[in-house]
């Protein structure tokens, strides 16, 4: 779900084409990488709502792909603007992985060619 529907459709190649290509408007391309960004996390936070047996990862105890697909896409969530908080689920299994050292350093603010916050 993450890597098919959440991620494909706001990364770099995507929004290049809907900035250059389309003459879309920066407003709208955050609003267009914010509702399908919160469409597919609303799927997810259903999925994850109704497994009882989770635990503080996508799928029970250890790490899974599912967190290193999620996380990233976390991270962009909050540079697009979406509004974490109708997804508790998701909100929780991002701040228990960032308690891990692969999960911050991976960050993309973490990265070497991070833009410097001023």
């Amino acid at each position: 779900m993450i890597g098919c529907d959440i991620h494909p459709i706001n990364n770099r190649r995507i929004l290049q084409y809907l900035r250059n290509e389309l003459a879309v408007d920066e407003e709208k391309v955050m609003a267009w990488c914010n509702r399908w960004m919160s469409e597919g996390f609303a799927a997810l936070e259903k999925i994850l709502a109704k497994d009882k047996s989770r635990g503080k990862f996508c799928y029970g105890d250890s790490p899974t792909f599912a967190d290193c697909y999620l996380i990233p896409q976390v991270s962009s969530a909050r540079r697009f603007n979406v509004d974490l908080s109708t997804y508790p689920n998701i909100v929780e299994i991002d701040t228990h992985c960032r308690t891990l050292k692969a999960f911050a350093d991976a960050d993309p603010s973490m990265q070497p060619d991070a833009p410097k916050s001023q």
